[in-house]
């Protein structure tokens, strides 16, 4: 425990009240911030949605692009060219299959010469009507037409848009304040230390907003894609076609980013600790088995109910663990200017 003579921070002690109005000035404050944010991200919220759902349309093509492959290579097994698979990536492609009548097949054939150039018609437009619609007979051409994979998110109610521009402006409202808001929990978190431990705040400040913004970037960049490509893994297996809702999606897509975000302050929550002397070196590496429990356990509540998301923001977060205990034991304490004895 740290020893210091307690007569030094009379002056500067709080009681439980100041506490609680120190919380409810800095509470006000960071809402007020947070009002102005989500106004400015309602405004823009078409374009929050365009940016949000590009992930998911992605990955509902690159779903349907290798569906379409694994159909075929069920049909014609061996027989599928080689650059086939990478041609229908490439370009999202999927296929429908359709009957031709021969007739119809005789008659467009005929429309071209032996180069393969179409011929001008003589006929006249009544003629061409005429001629483009054959008696249907019993003789039929089974064919492939391709096509781009539809990737489109749908709403089954009226009120679905609108509490969807209410998520997105207020998610994209919590980034845009997101340094305010900072700045008034490092504020209270201040308040409640001692004069020379509060330099810390200011220092730390700008660390936790880039953390903060490196999480986010994280999910939206590195997790949302495999993540989802790996449940529409489980589509494919099961022979299920994915309808989503952008109801039952925007959830994933919006609070997953804030989740790593807020997840990613832990090396700097841990340096912050022991600095002022609540944690050492030592006790992060003693206990860091239970540290890894906690984070999964942690992870397992902040992503969806499936384990790919969860190990993608454990893994980082154990990491992240570690490299806070090499901060702590590369920026030591040092001295106290108040000659605080530390015994661990």
């Amino acid at each position: 425990m740290s020893k210091h003579d307690e007569s030094l921070f009379e002056d500067t002690k709080m009681t439980f009240g100041e506490h609680l109005e120190e919380l409810r000035v800095c509470l006000t404050k960071a809402i007020i911030g947070l009002v102005i944010g989500s106004a400015i991200g309602l405004l823009l919220a078409k374009q929050v949605m365009g940016v949000i759902q590009s992930p998911i349309e992605k990955a509902l093509r690159e779903h349907f692009s290798k569906l379409a492959v694994e159909e075929l290579k069920g049909q014609y097994v061996g027989e599928i060219t080689p650059g086939l698979e990478e041609f229908v990536g490439k370009w999202a492609l999927v296929f429908d299959e359709v009957y031709i009548e021969n007739a119809e097949l005789e008659r467009i054939a005929a429309g071209f010469d032996a180069e393969g150039k179409r011929e001008k018609s003589t006929l006249t437009p009544e003629q061409v009507i005429k001629q483009s619609l054959p008696v249907p007979n019993a003789s039929f051409t089974k064919t492939r037409i391709w096509r781009t994979a539809e990737a489109q998110l749908t709403a089954l109610s009226v009120h679905e848009g609108f509490m969807i521009w209410l998520k997105a402006g207020f998610v994209f409202g919590i980034i845009v304040a997101s340094p305010y808001i900072f700045l008034q929990i490092w504020l209270f978190v201040a308040a409640g230390l001692y004069p020379h431990e509060r330099k810390y705040v200011y220092v730390y400040l700008p660390f936790s907003l880039a953390l903060f913004l490196i999480g986010s970037a994280t999910a939206f960049f590195f997790v949302f894609g495999p993540v989802l490509n790996f449940l529409f893994g489980f589509a494919r297996m099961l022979d299920i076609a994915p309808d989503l809702r952008i109801s039952e999606v925007i959830s994933f897509v919006l609070f997953l980013p804030l989740g790593f975000g807020i997840a990613f302050q832990l090396p700097l929550v841990m340096l912050f600790l022991h600095r002022i002397g609540l944690f050492t070196v030592e006790a992060y590496l003693e206990k860091w088995r239970i540290a890894v429990l906690v984070i999964f356990v942690i992870s397992m509540m902040l992503t969806p109910a499936d384990p790919y998301s969860m190990l993608l923001m454990a893994g980082p977060l154990t990491g992240l663990y570690f490299l806070g205990i090499a901060m702590c034991r590369w920026m030591p304490r040092g001295e106290n200017p108040f000659n605080e004895a530390y015994e661990p």
